[in-house]
């Protein structure tokens, strides 16, 4: 999954895609790079990210949206929490809806269901704002696989259908640095929601504190982080650098597929 912010604040790309022409022209790089998805957002969640109006996240994604739709064959994941960004998201030609409060804004649960289109559900202890305040969990690996257990119930009462969810443990949202550690280290207690697992570990701020290294420097950590997920069962990647994710996840595949 290419990372496409289309927003001017984002942590590791805010502003160099939100022109129409650069947002294309950084699509169709991700798409030739070996993107399998491509993920449009129009606002930041990063840490003390500020809220932005409904109209405004249109009027950034959806020109995108149009003007990917015929010139990338890929699925479009729109990332938002916002029902009606949701609905023109998909009249307009994504395939995904890629929610960090999984469904749990109002409206956004019955907007999903009858869009009927595969969901992402991710865990975020509190909202961007304020989330990195002190995150406090009894364990924070069983903590989020109960959060994602309840949401996916949700889901499904509401009618979504089981093969059309995804979750995610939502690395870098509400959580400490050795909680991200202790979360990936143990990604497989995931699996037991029977559901595919996407992270989103590209250029975290955990890497740069584990690294020292600044945001544009932590592609080696990135892909490193990319292909222990994968060995630790995730089966989507959320990636800022794709040809370097791309082919580290080729070695990583190859090597699960002749475990016998």
């Amino acid at each position: 999954m290419g990372v496409l912010n289309v927003t001017p604040d984002s942590f590791s790309d805010g502003g160099r895609f939100s022109n129409r022409d650069a947002a294309r022209r950084r699509a169709e790089k991700m798409a030739a790079d070996g993107a399998a998805i491509i993920d449009i957002g129009g606002e930041s969640t990063r840490p003390g990210a500020e809220d932005v109006s409904e109209q405004r996240e249109l009027d950034r994604v959806m020109p995108v949206i149009e003007a990917l739709r015929t010139v990338i064959d890929l699925p479009i994941s729109i990332d938002t929490s916002k029902p009606k960004v949701m609905q023109d998201a998909v009249a307009n030609g994504a395939a995904i809806i890629n929610d960090v409060n999984a469904l749990q804004g109002e409206g956004a649960m019955d907007a999903a269901a009858a869009l009927n289109v595969p969901v992402c559900l991710m865990h975020m202890q509190g909202q961007p704002r304020t989330m990195q305040q002190d995150p406090q969990y009894d364990n924070v690996t069983a903590d989020v696989r109960t959060f994602l257990a309840e949401r996916v119930a949700k889901c499904v009462s509401a009618g979504i259908a089981e093969d059309r969810i995804i979750v995610d443990p939502g690395f870098g949202f509400g959580k400490t640095h050795a909680q991200n550690v202790e979360l990936l280290a143990n990604l497989r207690q995931l699996e037991v929601l029977g559901k595919p697992i996407l992270v989103g570990l590209s250029r975290k701020s955990t890497l740069g504190e584990l690294t020292g290294r600044d945001i544009d420097d932590r592609v080696p950590a990135s892909v490193a982080a990319a292909v222990v997920a994968v060995m630790h069962g995730a089966q989507i990647v959320r990636a800022h650098d794709v040809r370097e994710t791309y082919d580290a996840l080729q070695i990583a595949g190859a090597v699960l597929d002749s475990i016998l």
